[in-house]
């Protein structure tokens, strides 16, 4: 495993992070297995950890403090993420501060986080959406600079909203922004416009997430794929999204180098950009892991494949389906 600076911080992150999100909520998770993984991941060098109190109401969060006290005097960097207190997703300009964010809210929250962690400080906290249209209340400046004073958080960051990398940018400005996560495959390539080269000038670290696409970068789904009614991927791979990924992903399958499976050279291709600290990937079996960690050796994708990759560039737009 390999490691990056994650911006300005003081933290030295694993270029494949361990996305927690699917064993908080998605179908036929299973904490057993769940645990499994973590400690896989973390003896074959994952430092960085990724988690959110909505991903089951805090679960995924528990998981991770049970890593954690299971491996005393082990490096494990947390990252956890607040929700809106209005409960929407994406962030929109139709709301305020006051309706997501809160002062009150972010702190009760970021104590929650806490204590499920079992930590004395989370080491990145995040807002889970955002829109710029809130700059116009600087209250969150305040209550950010109130949590890493009391020693409740070290560093703070943004999850920006899906296919949105630009409602973010302002905010960069404001400093207080230590890291910003946002959806970067080789789908979704927008980030590299504005985003990346913002986040270069102001040394904000990069967390790339959904590096697989929500898995349709696997290679696994089929124009036949169902998921179970409550399982979030029910609704984006849904008649709309479901087909055309399948096409698309269908044209990449030549490009996959021998010996070399579709999720590693999506990997691959995230790992080769030079502004991205680190990815976050949903693994929670343990072949997974072993499959997933094996994409950080210092071996970048071929020029030529990188070429060729760029080329499936798709910039989409939000839909009601996409959150």
């Amino acid at each position: 495993m390999r490691y990056r600076r994650l911006g300005r911080t003081d933290l030295d992150v694993s270029e494949i992070g361990h996305g927690l999100w699917g064993m908080g909520g998605w179908s036929g998770s299973d904490d057993a297995e769940s645990m499994r993984a973590l400690q896989l991941a973390l003896d074959l060098g994952c430092s960085f950890f990724d988690t959110a109190w909505a991903y089951g109401q805090g679960h995924s969060d528990r998981l991770l403090g049970r890593l954690i006290t299971a491996n005393p005097g082990k490096r494990i960097i947390t990252a956890s993420k607040v929700p809106p207190r209005n409960g929407k997703w994406p962030g929109s300009a139709t709301d305020t501060l006051a309706d997501t964010f809160p002062r009150a809210h972010v702190i009760e929250m970021a104590e929650k986080i806490r204590g499920a962690l079992g930590v004395d400080a989370i080491d990145l906290l995040q807002f889970h959406v955002w829109d710029d249209a809130w700059l116009a209340d600087a209250s969150w400046i305040d209550t950010v600079a109130e949590l890493k004073a009391k020693g409740i958080i070290r560093w703070f960051g943004l999850s920006l909203n899906r296919w949105e990398p630009w409602n973010g940018l302002k905010a960069l400005d404001s400093g207080a922004v230590d890291a910003v996560q946002v959806i970067y495959n080789i789908f979704d390539q927008s980030p590299e416009d504005n985003l990346f080269p913002k986040c270069v000038e102001q040394n904000v670290g990069v967390i790339a997430r959904v590096p697989l696409d929500e898995g349709s970068l696997a290679g696994t789904l089929t124009k036949d794929t169902t998921f179970p009614a409550g399982d979030w991927r029910a609704g984006y791979f849904g008649p709309e999204n479901l087909g055309p990924t399948v096409d698309r992903v269908g044209k990449l399958r030549p490009l996959v180098p021998a010996g070399m499976t579709p999720a590693e050279m999506a990997l691959r291709f995230v790992i080769s950009s030079p502004d991205v600290s680190t990815t976050i990937v949903g693994m929670r079996k343990e072949k997974h892991v072993r499959m997933n960690t094996g994409a950080s050796d210092g071996t970048p994708p071929a020029p030529a494949l990188l070429a060729a990759l760029r080329a499936h560039r798709w910039d989409r737009k939000v839909r009601p389906w996409s959150d």
